[in-house]
């Protein structure tokens, strides 16, 4: 797997909006079915740590929330005494994830996450899962969450990874680069998306470099944990005060 599977930087922005608008339907099945539902303890994990950083009550941002399934976790647990926005620019995935919600649970929001319509500081805190990776500009995505969340607010980054241990690294590439497009290809009747998964996680930023870039975003005290032997990682940055 290689570059050659990632569309051009000028396109990436359309071309993924298109990618995920044409595989909603299947998307949540394949999540757990190539992930063997790993997926749903990740995004635990990537709750606790938004609710473990700061209050559980205000006004807090899902960005490229898809099908809602991360809005959702926030929005369900007991503890949880607030609003959720859940923000996406393919509106087929907001559409397909409507059904799951109930009463209002998470507010939906078809947006660009390189320009979101809502106020500076005007979020508690901000989430993503999944989703960083897919952004045609990366910094710019982290400069605009954090323009959006209020000083002191906090921001989790849930986001694939590469093993750095043997054998773990090379099962999993094996499995990552070879049975999962062929897989992916055939459950979502895609040509192309499952391609696009493994080569887009290879180029992005390993996770000590993804923090350097929050911090250059404009968070602060960044920190990462890695999940299941480093297949995933989550981070957590503070918003600075001006």
């Amino acid at each position: 797997m290689n570059a050659a599977n990632l569309p051009d930087d000028r396109d990436k922005a359309s071309a993924v909006q298109r990618m995920f608008g044409a595989i909603a339907p299947r998307y949540d099945l394949l999540n757990h079915l190539l992930s063997l539902n790993i997926d749903r303890r990740w995004r635990r994990r990537a709750v606790d740590a938004l609710l473990q950083a700061g209050p559980s009550s205000g006004r807090f941002l899902d960005l490229c929330a898809g099908t809602f399934d991360l809005a959702r976790e926030l929005a369900r647990r007991p503890a949880f005494d607030g609003v959720v926005v859940g923000s996406d620019f393919a509106f087929p995935m907001l559409a397909r994830g409507a059904s799951k919600i109930r009463n209002d649970e998470v507010l939906p929001a078809c947006a660009d996450a390189l320009h979101l319509p809502f106020p500076e500081g005007g979020f508690d805190g901000a989430m993503v899962a999944f989703g960083v990776r897919n952004l045609a500009d990366l910094d710019a995505g982290l400069r605009e969450v954090a323009r959006v969340l209020r000083p002191g607010g906090h921001f989790v980054v849930l986001e694939f990874s590469v093993p750095a241990r043997q054998p773990l690294r090379a099962l999993y590439l094996t499995y990552f680069t070879g049975i999962l497009p062929r897989l992916g290809r055939v459950v979502s009747r895609h040509a192309s998306a499952y391609a696009y998964l493994p080569a887009s996680v290879l180029e992005f930023p390993a996770p000590a470099d993804l923090a350097a870039r929050m911090e250059q975003a404009g968070f602060r005290d960044v920190r990462w944990q890695t999940l299941t032997g480093g297949i995933a990682a989550v981070h957590v940055g503070t918003a600075e005060r001006p």
